[in-house]
């Protein structure tokens, strides 16, 4: 015998479904983890003064080629990675920006003027950290995984040299780009940082 179901079932169970379907979809840009984004993105805005005016000209840092974590790396993993996913490449930039500042922190001695400066930064960087998924359960694609691999080994042998200025632009270059939806609204007329063309047709553009 078959049973019908009324409209208001329907309607009761079709809207459970929706709250069930909804935090995962609001998560990445939930009101809290938006204004921390922020709040990180306003004290990288002073990059410039602390990272260019406070070392020697030409001064550079020893990282993993693997930390150089720009836009267009984005896109590229975006173009060679089948089935990668958002959450994939913010797993990525937690663990390159994580490094950077630490790489950072080890060459400023504590009464170095940036010294302050980074170490607020990282503060703020972990918070948002806290605020993203565990990446206990995560099972990420093979090629995300050897690049996590590689970061995290001392022993392996690709390095290359870079300014501190250099790691921060690339550290608010994408994060700009993965968590775009917390910076829309409150910069409208501000380009698209996933847009490789536009940085390649601004190399001495202005920083904020």
């Amino acid at each position: 015998m078959m049973v019908q179901t009324s409209p208001c079932a329907l309607l009761f169970w079709g809207l459970l479904g929706c709250v069930w379907v909804l935090p995962v979809l609001i998560a990445p840009s939930s009101p809290t983890l938006c204004t921390s984004l922020r709040t990180l993105n306003t004290n990288l805005t002073q990059r410039r003064r602390y990272m260019k005016y406070n070392f020697p000209i030409n001064y550079t840092i020893r990282v993993h080629y693997e930390e150089v974590f720009k836009p267009r790396n984005i896109t590229r993993l975006k173009s060679q990675v089948e089935g990668l996913e958002d959450k994939d490449l913010q797993e990525v930039w937690l663990l390159v920006n994580k490094e950077v500042l630490k790489h950072i922190l080890r060459v400023l001695p504590e009464r170095h003027p940036s010294y302050r400066y980074t170490f607020s930064l990282e503060d703020l960087f972990l918070k948002v950290q806290q605020m993203l998924p565990s990446p206990d359960e995560w099972e990420p694609p093979e090629r995300i995984q050897e690049i996590c691999d590689r970061i995290k080994d001392p022993d392996y042998p690709g390095w290359t040299f870079i300014t501190p200025k250099s790691l921060l632009d690339n550290f608010y270059r994408s994060m700009r780009c993965l968590f775009s939806d917390c910076f829309s609204i409150q910069y409208p007329e501000e380009p698209n940082y996933c847009n490789v063309s536009h940085w390649l047709r601004h190399k001495s553009e202005h920083q904020t």
